[in-house]
């Protein structure tokens, strides 16, 4: 699904592409170089990012921004109550989602201004 993403995405240049530690594989891998895609992902133990990609600036830039994103989810789950929801319907979970990121995004400001 991934794949089909990019494909429909027209570009002249070269892209990036973020995305989690189970998309680390040689296949996947292949598949976004060969169009021309620069996958920037999480690193398994025998991966399939070689120093092609790790040794520039923009991989470190990205893995650091994906791990900003990924503490704003973690907030979620600990504090939020996201973890295991008390509602159903898509309504009632969007509406706990929303309020959940409003608040964090008020702890962030506090800390921002602080």
């Amino acid at each position: 699904m991934a794949l089909a993403m990019l494909d429909a995405e027209q570009s002249a240049g070269r892209r990036t592409l973020g995305a989690d530690k189970n998309y680390d594989t040689q296949a996947f891998v292949a598949d976004c170089r060969k169009r021309k895609v620069t996958p920037h992902m999480a690193q398994k133990k025998h991966t399939a990012i070689d120093g092609r990609t790790t040794r520039h600036a923009g991989y470190e830039i990205s893995i650091r921004k994906r791990k900003q994103i990924e503490e704003c989810f973690g907030w979620m789950k600990d504090i939020g109550l996201m973890r295991k929801l008390r509602h159903r319907g898509q309504s009632l979970v969007n509406q706990l989602f929303l309020f959940t990121a409003a608040a964090y995004n008020l702890v962030r400001m506090r800390r921002l201004l602080a």
